[in-house]
């Protein structure tokens, strides 16, 4: 999908002195990288920007997807005036600057695409101030950011714009990228005389990790370092590897990357898949995420999804913490590895889990029962004659320790059922104990 030549003006030349990934911004959305599930031919957005139809939206994805590219490209298609903010430098002053420009382009029969990037810096009261001007036909708002909407955005402004999810790159998208750069005699750096190996390229795709600038920085940079031999410019292996050795993969700290990696590694241990977890476990360590924070989320796990069908698991993921915070690492890090294989391993049950549950959501509908009197203490005489304790059964002093068809739940209840343990493990044997206890029961007439 082509744009029309008359709108080329309104993206300007690149300038030279630009970072490569400026430089190189598409001025087409042919030459836009990625996204096909969104700009391919017959898509919802693909089909808005052709009739110029444009709505106020918002782009959610990682960095270096082509969020403020494709802002731009909207823009130029729709015939629009583009005025773009960074919500974490912009304040009251630059919003209400930009609105009284949108309100000059409409007197003057031009529409304003306001673009936000970084939105969900903007304070509800930030956001809220766009939505007069979004109902009123000001201006379109297209907003970038890299964290969930659902959770930083507010209601008000999500109804008002569709948001369009953006993923990252693949690395045959990113070599495209990279090629088109290579290639390039006026913004790229087709007018050096480089020798650049396909599979270096390939190597700088894959260390890009789906984000198109990074990618083009890397480029740029290894450029830069090349050698000279005999005129020519040869970027060797030694430059590239430099380059792109301890280069992070995506995890923020308190993004979306964080939950959801967070989430696949909890939910590869409950799927007792020990290969999983250690590979979330590891991409969250290469992200930066503190292993206190993993450990304490390793305890929940052990409680959660093991419970009482190995009982061991939830001591030895306080151990790993405990080694963690003594050693630090990498000493603590193989112990919370240890940790996370034994409980990937183990039986699960999520009985107990389950069981607190049930007894809270009992407590939260029946409110302050009182406690029986018979299980009342009685540490004075006054309490004694008002019958606490009185006929309360010690369980040592019954057969096998147990004291059958004694009544422990407040009375307007009767009894109850939260705990039912799991045919797996060691629930397996709470299981068959607990039923030949209530065997006791029934011959006791409870």
């Amino acid at each position: 999908m082509s744009l029309p030549r008359r709108q080329a003006s309104l993206l300007p030349d690149a300038d030279p002195a630009a970072p490569l990934a400026d430089r190189l911004r598409p001025r087409a959305l042919d030459d836009f990288a990625g996204q096909r599930h969104l700009l391919g031919p017959g898509k919802p957005l693909s089909r808005a920007i052709q009739d110029r139809s444009v709505h106020s939206m918002i782009f959610w994805g990682p960095p270096g997807t082509g969020k403020t590219t494709l802002a731009r490209l909207i823009a130029r298609a729709s015939d629009a005036e583009f005025i773009a903010l960074s919500a974490v430098f912009a304040g009251v002053k630059d919003i209400r600057a930009a609105v009284e420009a949108a309100r000059a382009h409409r007197a003057a029969g031009r529409s304003t695409v306001l673009f936000v990037d970084e939105v969900h810096r903007f304070n509800k009261a930030q956001q809220d101030g766009f939505l007069p001007y979004v109902e009123d036909g000001t201006l379109t708002f297209i907003g970038a950011t890299t964290e969930n909407p659902s959770f930083e955005l507010n209601k008000a402004l999500l109804s008002r714009a569709r948001v369009y999810v953006l993923k990252a790159l693949t690395v045959e998208d990113l070599r495209a990228v990279l090629d088109r750069a290579l290639a390039d005699n006026h913004a790229g750096l087709g007018d050096r005389k480089l020798e650049f190996p396909a599979a270096l390229r390939d190597l700088i795709a894959r260390a890009a990790d789906g984000d198109a600038r990074r990618a083009l920085n890397l480029l740029e940079i290894a450029a830069d370092l090349a050698e000279e031999r005999d005129g020519i410019a040869v970027v060797t292996e030694a430059i590239v590897q430099e380059l792109v050795s301890g280069g992070l993969r995506r995890f923020d700290k308190q993004g979306e990357a964080f939950y959801d990696q967070i989430s696949a590694l909890h939910k590869s241990v409950r799927g007792s898949s020990p290969d999983a977890a250690l590979y979330w476990y590891a991409r969250m360590l290469d992200g930066g995420c503190d292993p206190l924070y993993i450990a304490r989320r390793v305890v929940r796990m052990a409680s959660e999804d093991i419970g009482n069908a190995d009982p061991r698991a939830l001591r030895l993921a306080l151990d790993a913490w405990d080694v963690q915070e003594r050693l630090g690492s990498p000493e603590g890090e193989l112990a919370i590895a240890q940790a996370i294989v034994y409980l990937a391993c183990a039986p699960k049950s999520n009985a107990v889990y389950t069981a607190l549950g049930a007894a809270q959501a009992e407590v939260r509908a029946t409110g302050s029962l009182e406690v029986p009197l018979h299980l009342r203490n009685a540490p004075t005489e006054l309490m004694k004659e008002l019958g606490y304790g009185k006929r309360y059964r010690y369980a040592h002093d019954e057969p096998d320790g147990y004291a059958a068809g004694e009544q422990y739940f407040p009375g307007e209840l009767g009894e109850r059922e939260y705990y039912r343990p799991v045919e797996r493990g060691w629930e397996r044997k709470i299981g068959e104990w607990l039923a030949y206890l209530r065997g006791f029961d029934k011959d006791s007439g409870k």
